[in-house]
């Protein structure tokens, strides 16, 4: 089945009539197979304007969502890319075309595996996976230019802000357990500066330092 013109009508209705404005962003989200990601069941709902069940009580982010984080990092193609929680592993590919190099940790066993699989199919060699605790970060891998936290936590986990670089970005939902606030943080000068990005509602972030 071609997908293109649902791919169209997504970036269209989702992306640029909502104020996602980042070229790149909005190339790569009008490309790339987002149908690849889900289960061949829900193929069809791909493009839709709302999150997708993919098993183990985890989900892939509606695509608005996806691209407003995704352009709120502001990568510009040189940067090496944390990303907590793989999942379905889209947002992931999202990053690998964006930046160089992507490091993405993964609790499941499963969902991990299966989001190497398509990596594989689709032809990406700059994506790293770990199985683990996503609230560690990845500290020998460390610092990062960016980091983009898939999950929603009470608090900022204090390794993402040790493991970020100077002049680095980290973009996390923060909250409780029904609503969280999308934040931003950026490293200036060795201080950290925070600002609200938006309101969100994100599975848990599970680990040491989330939940």
């Amino acid at each position: 089945m071609d997908y293109s013109i649902a791919r169209k009508k997504m970036v269209q209705e989702q992306l640029l009539a909502r104020g996602i404005t980042d070229p790149r962003v909005i190339e790569v989200m009008g490309r790339i197979p987002r149908h690849e990601f889900v289960d061949e069941g829900l193929a069809s709902q791909a493009y839709l304007d709302h999150p997708l069940n993919i098993g183990l009580k985890q989900t892939i982010s509606q695509p608005y969502m996806v691209g407003f984080m995704t352009e709120s990092l502001q990568l510009k193609g040189h940067e090496r890319v944390l990303e907590i929680g793989t999942g379905s592993g889209y947002q992931t590919v999202l990053l690998a075309e964006l930046c160089r190099q992507v490091y993405s940790i993964e609790r499941i066993t499963t969902l991990s595996n299966r989001a190497r699989r398509i990596f594989y199919k689709l032809g990406y060699s700059n994506i790293i996976l770990r199985i683990g605790d996503g609230t560690l970060g990845w500290p020998e891998e460390a610092p990062f230019d960016a980091i983009l936290v898939t999950a929603g936590s009470p608090q900022i986990p204090r390794p993402y802000m040790d493991q970020l670089s100077e002049g680095g970005t980290l973009v996390i939902p923060r909250g409780n357990e029904a609503s969280q606030d999308l934040v931003r943080i950026r490293k200036k000068n060795g201080k950290f500066q925070e600002e609200i990005l938006s309101e969100c509602r994100f599975v848990k972030l599970y680990g040491e330092h989330g939940w």
